[in-house]
């Protein structure tokens, strides 16, 4: 049987066994929310030896050339020497600058990191807090904003992150681990292509960054942004105030599922070349890109990002 080695344990496990299961199984409480490559909160480095890895695309090229590896993607195939991510050594702390709470459920949260860290709209960052419990988030800040990298934490539901969340404070630090890329981005050649943006919950967090982005390199053709909440839409103010400044920007905020269904029945396109990001957990994200390929949007013009959690956790 293949022998793995931790951090110094040696111990060995039946070929084929999941190399996430079978760490955590031995006690190092490798952290995940996903299991499908997405989340990359599972990150190991690989020192000797090579799992068998189910989605290598999942990480970046330079990345993978240093030895990491999702532990969720990988089975044990022969001895493995692997060493478990280390925030406090890997990750680049962050300070927290500003909390708000936004409907009283939704945390939105201002960090500001001790060293510079390049982005772009609609990426996730791993947020490491101290307890070593890590769970991704979308940006919904802007390169070269003053407030830093913004996060919008849904705390509507007990979870470990979530939890813990709701006690920062001003001055308080948590860690940032890897960027990587959502499925949600901005091309500046579509300026003259109308945008569909669909959002529930805080699926609305990359699209405020994307939508801000997008007028910011003055975007000419129209916009509508629809949110999808169970109650208040959380940013209905600040939505409201940026659509009255901009003309081309129409914004429609729905309550309940049944009026979801309702708004999703309703969805026409504006024209053939119109392009629709869509983001929020699966099952909306699901809904919503049937309704469109339905209304005939081909699929090449379809972006989304589906939030994907532990269903014990946020």
């Amino acid at each position: 049987m293949p022998e793995i080695t931790c951090n110094d344990r040696h111990w060995t496990v039946p070929a084929g066994r999941n190399l996430l299961d079978e760490l955590n199984a031995a006690g190092f409480a490798v952290p995940f929310s996903c299991r499908a490559g997405s989340c990359q909160a599972c990150l190991v480095r690989c020192i000797e030896g090579e799992p068998l890895d189910a989605r290598p695309e999942a990480l970046p090229a330079t990345r993978r050339a240093q030895g990491w590896r999702l532990a969720c993607q990988c089975r044990i195939v022969s001895d493995l020497h692997v060493a478990t991510y280390d925030p406090a050594r890997e990750a680049i702390p962050a300070d927290v600058h500003a909390v708000e709470w936004l409907a009283g459920q939704v945390l939105r949260l201002q960090l500001i990191p001790q060293r510079p860290i390049r982005y772009r709209a609609g990426q996730h960052v791993l947020l490491w807090n101290a307890a070593g419990v890590a769970r991704p988030y979308s940006l919904a800040s802007l390169p070269g904003e003053d407030v830093g990298l913004e996060l919008h934490i849904d705390c509507s539901r007990p979870g470990a992150f979530a939890d813990s969340a709701r006690a920062l404070r001003p001055g308080d630090q948590l860690r940032l681990g890897a960027l990587h890329e959502g499925g949600l981005y901005y091309e500046p050649d579509w300026q003259s292509r109308p945008l569909l943006m669909l959002a529930a919950g805080t699926g609305l967090a990359p699209l405020w960054g994307l939508l801000r982005e997008a007028l910011r390199q003055g975007h000419e053709a129209p916009i509508r942004l629809i949110h999808v909440a169970s109650g208040e839409s959380y940013l209905r103010a600040a939505l409201e105030r940026l659509a009255a400044r901009h003309g081309t920007l129409e914004v429609e905020l729905v309550q309940g599922q049944a009026s979801m269904e309702a708004c999703l029945r309703s969805l026409r396109l504006r024209s053939r070349q119109e392009v629709a990001l869509v983001c929020g957990r699966e099952a909306f994200v699901e809904a919503s890109s049937r309704r469109l390929f339905l209304a005939g949007l081909p699929r090449g013009q379809l972006l989304s990002d589906t939030f994907v959690s532990r269903h014990t956790d946020d």
